[in-house]
């Protein structure tokens, strides 16, 4: 792992290409280059540039940008809910999936967390079919609550679902 890599908050400017970001690690053929792909049970868009716009004007939350080489390679979204920071919208572009960028990005989330927010737990969700992906947070200490939610059935901000079956699972790590 190259280790000239900087982390930053992103900016309004950055919407469009936190839009981009996201859309091509989770949906369409370009996600396929890398594994978090939900292409084949989701269809259509994960998020837009309003969608970003609007979290990036909220109070408690930040977008946390990965950079390398001045090119963007991962982002993810990061809110402050009392003691609890939840953790979202996590993407690294496909092709540089399996570096350890991801590794990264998620202990610098939680150094956030523990330092600057005082949280003593991160907090996600997950759709509870991706076995892979669970698997893969939880070889980071994050830990599945039985806990689930709806998915958002006939809201297409979030996708066309290509199954019935989909929900989310709520991962929790304790940072204490």
């Amino acid at each position: 792992m190259d280790p000239k890599h900087t982390f930053r908050q992103a900016t309004a400017a950055d919407a469009p290409l936190i839009a981009a970001l996201v859309e091509s690690a989770y949906r369409g053929d370009a996600s396929r280059a890398g594994w978090t792909t939900e292409a084949d049970f989701l269809h259509g868009r994960r998020t837009d540039v309003d969608e970003i716009e609007t979290l990036l004007a909220g109070e408690n939350g930040r977008f946390v940008l990965f950079e390398r080489n001045g090119a963007v390679l991962a982002s993810c979204y990061i809110e402050r809910r009392e003691r609890t920071c939840y953790f979202g919208m996590f993407s690294v572009h496909p092709p540089a999936q399996g570096t350890g960028i991801g590794r990264l990005v998620i202990e610098e989330v939680e150094r956030i967390a523990r330092e600057e927010w005082t949280c003593g737990q991160v907090e996600m969700t997950v759709i509870d079919i991706r076995a892979e992906l669970i698997a893969w947070y939880e070889r980071r200490g994050y830990r599945r609550t039985g806990r689930h939610g709806a998915f958002p059935y006939g809201d297409e901000r979030f996708g066309i679902p290509q199954r019935d079956d989909l929900r989310f699972e709520y991962l929790v790590k304790d940072l204490a």
